[in-house]
């Protein structure tokens, strides 16, 4: 692996026997940082906007699950 780096990107280079499903869990890992970097949201906000959204998909699937 070569890693490379320039006034503003990062350059990895591995080679093709690399597992793609690994690296590229590997490479949303790092895109999930880039996307949050500059975030002010805290864990509690996180979490809040989780408790919510599995509130509203409760409510709207309940009659699925339950007869």
């Amino acid at each position: 692996m070569i890693v490379e780096r320039t006034s503003n990107q990062i350059v990895i280079k591995v080679s093709p026997e690399v597992d793609t499903f690994g690296f590229q869990r590997i490479m949303d890992y790092l895109d999930y940082l880039e996307i949050t970097a500059k975030s002010k949201a805290t864990q509690e906000d996180a979490d809040k906007l989780a408790d919510e959204l599995n509130e509203n998909w409760w409510a709207n699937n309940r009659k699925k699950f339950i007869k």
